[in-house]
């Protein structure tokens, strides 16, 4: 009698560890059930930062010329330097390079020189915030084109640079939309979203406006980020 009760009492342990075996085993499997989804955050902006860069040069064909060719290069690059800061610009914003000396020969196939050009030319670089100041100031410069000097007027290259100050809010969109969409799988499948158990952040992609790769092009910009998130599901 007394190995019978013996029995019995292991089999009921036996019995209800197997229960509390299988009850952890289905809690677990439970708390492990998760969606992922994803959350987009999108801006517009404009551009805060601008270069743009211009080049000029003189030239003659004969090297005896270039004392008078470097006196016309200084006043084509003090006129230059005057019309930018009449336009606005400040004196820190402009970055003016060194006139450069550049012998050119041209030769037939026999090497012999039938020609040759003598250029000195010079860079001056702008750096400003006054984004919107660019174009009215480029369309000035190439009126010096008219008087006969050479100009190249660069495209200007715009650009966006308080990213940082945007961060904070759109990774709180993206989350916020990410849960949006959790909660729509997960009314569907007849349970809730729990707690987040994980979080990626993708990149921040910055493109002008209407292009599909350029971002220094144009002064309007969109802005988005893209999170990738896990939800733990609860019923």
């Amino acid at each position: 009698m007394k190995n019978v009760l013996i029995s019995i009492i292991v089999s009921i342990a036996i019995a209800a560890s197997g229960y509390f075996v299988g009850q952890t085993m289905y809690n677990a499997k439970v708390a492990i059930n998760t969606a992922e989804v994803k959350g987009l955050s999108e801006r517009t902006v404009k551009a805060d930062l601008v270069n743009w860069r211009l080049n000029f040069k003189v030239a003659s064909n004969r090297k005896e010329d270039l004392p008078n060719l470097y006196s016309d290069a200084e006043k084509i690059q003090k006129e230059i330097i005057a019309l930018l800061l009449q336009s606005g610009l400040q004196k820190e914003e402009i970055n003016v390079g060194v006139i450069n000396y550049i012998p050119i020969a041209f030769r037939d196939r026999d090497q012999k020189l039938v020609d040759q050009q003598h250029q000195l030319s010079n860079n001056i670089e702008v750096q400003t915030k006054k984004v919107a100041l660019i174009s009215s100031v480029r369309s000035s410069i190439n009126k010096l084109i008219a008087k006969g000097i050479d100009i190249n007027n660069f495209e200007p290259e715009y650009r966006f640079t308080s990213l940082n100050d945007i961060k904070p809010d759109m990774l709180k969109e993206a989350t916020q939309n990410a849960r949006i969409a959790a909660n729509e799988f997960a009314q569907n499948a007849g349970v809730k979203v729990g707690s987040i158990r994980s979080a990626r952040q993708g990149n921040f992609l910055i493109r002008d406006i209407g292009e599909s790769y350029s971002d220094t092009k144009k002064i309007d910009k969109y802005v988005r980020v893209v999170t990738t998130i896990t939800f733990y599901l609860t019923e």
